[in-house]
């Protein structure tokens, strides 16, 4: 995996609204759990941007996120609420791209795809 080039700026967001006073893996899951919670407006359509083996989506595919998963599912990626056939269903957020949201939601799923995409962890 080919590592993107630092974003000062986003870095700058992420380390003083996101994971401030993050500690530990916990607290770190905590913020960003905080964060995608205040700031994803949901429902919003998505589309599947690549295939994971605990994701039923393939690429292309497009879906309607509706709420974040509970928090206990969060604990070590962040996943999303999607409406999956007849009931709702997780999938990692870092498997979607928002279609036509607004400027915070697109922001906060590139914040976490960037910090995803560095390697970083909680």
């Amino acid at each position: 995996m080919t590592r993107r080039a630092k974003d000062e700026e986003r870095e700058e967001r992420i380390d003083m609204e996101i994971t401030v006073d993050a500690y530990g893996p916990e607290e770190r899951a905590m913020g960003w759990y905080n964060y995608l919670t205040d700031t994803l407006q949901f429902p919003f359509s998505a589309k599947c941007l690549t295939q994971r083996a605990i994701s039923p989506l393939e690429p292309g595919e497009e879906v309607e996120v509706v709420d974040i998963a509970p928090a206990e599912e969060c604990e070590r990626e962040m996943f999303v609420m999607i409406r999956w056939k007849s009931r709702q269903l997780a999938v990692p957020l870092m498997q979607l791209e928002g279609i036509n949201v607004d400027d915070e939601t697109q922001q906060a799923i590139e914040d976490w795809h960037y910090w995803v995409d560095r390697g970083y962890e909680m």
